[in-house]
């Protein structure tokens, strides 16, 4: 089994050098994730600007972790479901939302339930899904706007999902005391 390295700021590419100062600056810290990504420059950079991209488009806190939790859990993704765990904790997420997202059940929201299903058919489906789908997405306030920013957020959670089934990244210390 390959072992992938956990790089520094010493031991990265050189172009990963920068990106690694961006983590550390943005987290206080090198999420293990990312030192598994400085590997692959280009990985990393352009994880970081999915990740700002996804965080700038008009879902608030609550649709930013129903999106990336539910994808998270769909993906089995060991790490990235503690990390989003703490991640919504440091945004403030309601708790009880970050529960049902972790335990694969519906939200009592009915609009970000509806969120949560449009994502789950969107990651089950390769982003086929049905007519009905989208008119009931539709129907609770969502636009269009919103159903294409939901891709925002899947192609950022593919890399990081992706990468650490690849790495089988070790949980950050601060994330462990997420982990179900």
């Amino acid at each position: 089994m390959a072992e992938f390295t956990l790089h520094t700021e010493q031991t990265a590419p050189e172009a990963s050098k920068p990106l690694i100062a961006n983590s550390k600056a943005a987290f206080g810290m090198l999420p293990n994730l990312h030192a598994v990504m400085a590997e692959a420059p280009t990985l990393l950079e352009g994880y970081q600007v999915l990740h700002t991209l996804f965080q700038n488009t008009s879902f608030n806190a609550e649709e930013l972790t129903v999106v990336w939790q539910t994808i998270n859990v769909e993906h089995h993704c060991h790490y990235c479901v503690p990390a989003h765990s703490a991640i919504a904790a440091s945004m403030n997420v309601d708790p009880a939302i970050v529960d049902a997202l972790v335990n694969n059940t519906p939200l009592a929201d009915k609009k970000l339930d509806t969120l949560r299903e449009t994502t789950l058919a969107m990651t089950q489906n390769r982003g086929v899904i049905s007519d009905e789908q989208i008119d009931a997405f539709f129907a609770v306030g969502y636009a269009q706007q919103q159903l294409l920013e939901i891709v925002v957020g899947l192609s950022q959670k593919v890399m990081s999902n992706y990468t650490n089934h690849l790495a089988k990244t070790p949980i950050d210390t601060p994330f462990k005391a997420f982990v179900k």
